[in-house]
């Protein structure tokens, strides 16, 4: 019989190893990642994922408790949120284990996380390989086949071996032991225990440090990103400077996405169905600076999500919702994880504002990287709109965005120049400075979190509200089509109500301020004259550095008080 036949299925089955072995290399993995790696398109898992753990784990790259780390400890429970370098297993647990008792004995403990991961994927592999072409999950059969590849060139699973299971023991100490000691060797996972098996998606997370870098240095590079979130909230300067770290911690839980996987694939069934839909976002994006996930909801995009999207069928991978999945909208997912026809974990090549729209990104807006990210998301829109009808609305969004970044540049015009007037109550004897790492300023962020004296003053946190939070649910209502978000219930009509708070209050400040100022010059020509003004004017207090009750705070009233008392000559 002729070898003809099977030299030629050998060297077909060499090509599909070899083809499955540089996968993730092949996928869509933006070009700068490779490049910041060092790394070039033919490179294998091993190498990949060395190269990507290397900068991961690297304390100067973003890891860890940051530059103020030596202002903060963490709590307990902040332990679990960054576990690479906080978490230790308790002391007593000291004992062997095997890979079958950590399903026994956390039947009996936590029967909750044995459901999860039974119900998942990875409680039973085989029946994902059994499955027929026709179900929407069996395009995970080439996932379990890519994660296999994965291992085998890691070294962690034995060559040609498939993968029997993924259990306890794989994620929490070691892929494919079988026992190992619950103090010693028992670890929370991070983002690159999941990439041991999840190598593209890992590599595409990582990539938002890669693909997002603000020509004119608006934002540092890679942020506002999920892949730097932690970094992002460690260099926080109140974050790290404040005492109540529990509340601290309430930051933390939203921006643990750079350590952990499980913010959008909840432990331990780690659902893709669950992380197709837009609740999964809501934890995080939702709220008073924001509120990404009530705008969406209060959308039209959103109506359509909340009357049909309980026919659609979540487990078809998300290159699919918009067709076999049966989804007649957009999602949070098919908008922020698609990008020029494909969609995978890097949410940020499209990004244009930012977190917080800033008139450097206002007035830079035709600058060719802008221009390239609107041209994405007019792809983005086209799946269901004309470019026509969608390059109208994105326009608009800019527009409306601008005017509202205005109406902050007016008040902190007024707010900066009452502070460098010295002119906020309190400020030049009852301000105390915002705790190290931060500094003092009108309007500060740290405002938000610390209190002390008149820092901050009302007015301070109204203007703080106005440029962290108020033009962000403007911007927000724009960008999620949301008409009460950035016309009258939020945005638009807050910054208003704010901008006349703050030029009210500086009305008020400066006239008392001119009073007191005439005041005192009618005692000193009082006191020549042979009478004297019987008040306690501020001045004199800060002066003398005596401590009492501030006349602006007292209110002109007392200004028609009896104040006049006649001095006798001597």
């Amino acid at each position: 019989m002729s070898c003809r036949p099977f030299h030629m299925l050998f060297a077909s089955c060499c090509a599909l190893l070899l083809a499955v072995a540089t996968l993730p290399a092949q996928a869509d993995i933006p070009d700068e990642t490779f490049t910041a790696l060092g790394l070039t398109r033919d490179a294998t898992p091993k190498q990949l994922y060395d190269a990507l753990v290397e900068r991961y784990h690297d304390p100067k790259q973003g890891h860890g408790k940051g530059a103020f780390g030596d202002l903060w400890e963490p709590t307990a429970f902040t332990r679990y949120l960054e576990p690479k370098t906080l978490y230790e297993a308790p002391a007593e647990l000291d004992f062997e284990v095997t890979r079958g008792q950590c399903v026994e004995c956390h039947q009996a403990l936590t029967p909750g996380w044995v459901h999860s991961w039974r119900k998942s994927v990875h409680g039973n592999l085989d029946e994902i390989r059994k499955l027929p072409a026709s179900d929407s999950r069996a395009y995970k059969q080439a996932l379990i086949t890519q994660a296999e590849a994965n291992l085998h060139s890691l070294g962690l699973l034995a060559s040609g071996k498939p993968l029997r299971e993924v259990g306890c023991i794989d994620c929490h100490m070691a892929v494919g032991a079988e026992n190992g000691n619950h103090k010693a060797d028992l670890h929370m996972p991070d983002s690159a225990a999941c990439g041991q098996c999840h190598l593209q998606q890992f590599a595409e997370r990582e990539s938002e440090r890669d693909t997002i870098t603000w020509p004119q240095k608006q934002w540092p590079d890679g942020r506002p990103s999920h892949a730097l979130s932690w970094q992002a909230n460690v260099e926080t300067a109140i974050w790290a400077g404040m005492a109540q770290r529990e509340v601290a911690d309430g930051c933390s839980m939203c921006h643990t996405m750079q350590n952990t996987c499980n913010s959008c694939h909840t432990r331990h069934e780690f659902s893709a169905a669950e992380a197709r839909k837009p609740e999964t976002c809501s934890t995080c994006h939702n709220g008073v600076d924001h509120n990404e996930f009530e705008a969406f909801s209060l959308s039209k995009h959103g109506v359509i999500y909340a009357t049909q999207g309980a026919s659609w069928d979540w487990e078809q991978p998300l290159s699919a919702a918009l067709g076999a999945g049966g989804q007649t909208g957009p999602t949070c997912q098919t908008c922020h994880m698609e990008y020029q026809g494909e969609y995978g974990h890097n949410l940020v090549r499209k990004v244009r504002w930012g977190f917080e729209p800033k008139p450097e990104i206002a007035d830079n807006l035709d600058h060719e990287w802008f221009e390239q990210r609107k041209q994405a998301w007019l792809g983005t829109c086209a799946n269901c709109h004309s470019r026509s009808f969608a390059g109208a609305y994105l326009d608009m969004m800019d527009e409306g965005t601008k005017q509202g970044i205005e109406l902050v540049k007016e008040a902190r015009g007024v707010m900066d120049k009452l502070y460098a007037d010295k002119l906020l109550v309190g400020q030049t004897s009852n301000r105390p400075a915002p705790p190290k790492p931060d500094a003092d300023s009108p309007g500060a962020f740290a405002g938000l979190f610390f209190s002390a004296g008149n820092f901050p003053t009302a007015i301070d946190y109204e203007f703080a509200e106005m440029w962290e939070q108020h033009i962000m649910k403007h911007f927000k209502g724009l960008a999620h089509v949301h008409p009460g978000g950035f016309t009258y219930s939020e945005g638009w009509s807050r910054l208003v109500r704010s901008l006349a708070r703050i030029k009210d209050t500086d009305t008020q400040l400066r006239e008392k301020h001119a009073l007191l100022l005439r005041v005192e010059a009618l005692e000193a020509g009082g006191t020549k004259q042979g009478w004297r003004l019987d008040l306690d004017t501020p001045a004199r207090r800060v002066a003398a550095g005596s401590a009492g009750v501030s006349l602006a705070g007292l209110g002109l009233g007392v200004m028609l008080l009896p104040a006049f008392r006649r001095r006798r000559r001597r």
